[in-house]
C-alpha cells in the first residue's frame, strides 16, 4: 500500500498573525485533528513563548470546512518553570480519543520536567508523563470538555524498557485493535548525544482507561531504525491500520505504517510533498481523513520560513498493491 499526493495545499491554514494566534509566538506542533458533532476538530500544542518548546499551552480549534478556523478554547497551559522541579513544566502533543465504552472523551497528553540543556544530554524536556483527562459532557458532542484530569497513565519506572531513556514516554496514541486497546508510545535516550534512535513501543489494555502495560516482546517497534515519532493511527474501511509518523529522510517528508492486526508493523515509507513553496520543516501528520472521493486529507504542521509552526494540508489518495 501506498500514499500518492494528488495535491498540497500551497497556503498554510494557520499562520503568524491570523485570528486566534494572539500570544503564541512561536506557532503549534503536533496533535491530532478528527471530526465529531458535525465539525472538524484540531487538538494542538501552542509554543506560546520563551523558553522554547517549554512554555506551552494545549488548545482546541475547530473548522466547518476545514479551511477556515476558529480558536475554541485552551485546554491546559504549562508553567514554564526552568529549573527541572515542576513535572508540568512543558506539555506537548494532545490526543483525544472517544472511549464508547464510558461515552466520554478522552484527552492522553504529554507533561515534561524542564532545564537548561548541557552539551551532554537534552533537559529542555525530559521524565515524560502521559496523563489522561476526561471530557466532563458525555457523548460525542464533549469532544470541546472541559477536560477533567483524572492521572498519569505511562511514564518512567520499573517497567521502562532498555530503548527507553531520559526523555521518558514522549508520546501516546490509543486505538482498538483485535477486542483490546493498543497504543503506540514513545521514548529516546537523551541523555546522551547525538541521540542515535528516537524510537516507538506498543502498549495495550484492556480498557482504555487502563492499565496499560508494554508489548515487551514487540518493543522497539522497528518501523525506522532512526527516527519515528508521534504516531497517530486510522483504521480504513478494509480493516487495514495506517500509522502516520514524524520522520523521513529530508524535511520534506513524513512517514506512514501499515498493520493488518494493530501489533505487527511494516518498514515505514514516506511521502514526499514538498517542492518549494511555504514550508521549510514538515513536523507533525495530524491525521488521515477520508473523503467522499476516495482520497484521504492529511493535515500537518510544519515551520515556515520564519520558524513559525504552521497549520497545513495535503490530499492524497492510497494505491493498493497488486
Amino acid at each position: 500500500m501506498k500514499l500518492i499526493v494528488e495535491t498540497s495545499l500551497e497556503r498554510p491554514l494557520l499562520k503568524k498573525g491570523d485570528a486566534g494566534t494572539e500570544g503564541i509566538e512561536f506557532g503549534f506542533e503536533g496533535g491530532r485533528v478528527v471530526r465529531a458533532d458535525g465539525k472538524l476538530h484540531l487538538f494542538t500544542s501552542e509554543m506560546l513563548g520563551k523558553p522554547r518548546f517549554v512554555k506551552m499551552r494545549l488548545a482546541h480549534w475547530s473548522s466547518v470546512d476545514g479551511l477556515e478556523w476558529e480558536r475554541v478554547s485552551t485546554l491546559f497551559e504549562s508553567s514554564g518553570e526552568y529549573l527541572g522541579q515542576d513535572p508540568r513544566a512543558s506539555l506537548w502533543s494532545p490526543m483525544p480519543i472517544y472511549d464508547p465504552a464510558a461515552e466520554r472523551w478522552n484527552l492522553f497528553y504529554v507533561a515534561y520536567n524542564s532545564m537548561p540543556s548541557t552539551d551532554q544530554a537534552w533537559y529542555e524536556n525530559f521524565e515524560g508523563k502521559i496523563w489522561r483527562a476526561v471530557s466532563e459532557k458525555g457523548g460525542q458532542e464533549g469532544i470541546g470538555g472541559p477536560y477533567a484530569n483524572v492521572g498519569i497513565v505511562m511514564e518512567p519506572s520499573a517497567e521502562s524498557e532498555p530503548w527507553e531513556g531520559l526523555q521518558g514516554t514522549d508520546s501516546f496514541f490509543p486505538f482498538q485493535a483485535g477486542g483490546r486497546w493498543l497504543a503506540f508510545y514513545g521514548s529516546a535516550k537523551t541523555e546522551k548525544l547525538p541521540v542515535s534512535f528516537w524510537g516507538v513501543g506498543l502498549a495495550e489494555s484492556d480498557r482504555l482507561d487502563g492499565g496499560w502495560t508494554r508489548c515487551s516482546g514487540l518493543n522497539p517497534v522497528r518501523i525506522d531504525e532512526t527516527w519515528v515519532e508521534n504516531p497517530v493511527v486510522t483504521r480504513l474501511d478494509n480493516g487495514t491500520y495506517v500509522a502516520l509518523f514524524d520522520g523521513g529522510p529530508d524535511h520534506g517528508t513524513f512517514g506512514y505504517s501499515v498493520s493488518e492486526d494493530g501489533y505487527r508493523w511494516s518498514k515505514g515509507e514516506y511521502v514526499f510533498f514538498r517542492k518549494g513553496g511555504w514550508v521549510r520543516d514538515v513536523r507533525t501528520p495530524l491525521c488521515l481523513l477520508s473523503n467522499e472521493d476516495d482520497t484521504y486529507a492529511i493535515y500537518y504542521t510544519a515551520f515556515d520560513h520564519g520558524l513559525y509552526g504552521s497549520l497545513g494540508k495535503v490530499i492524497v489518495r492510497i494505491e493498493n498493491n497488486s
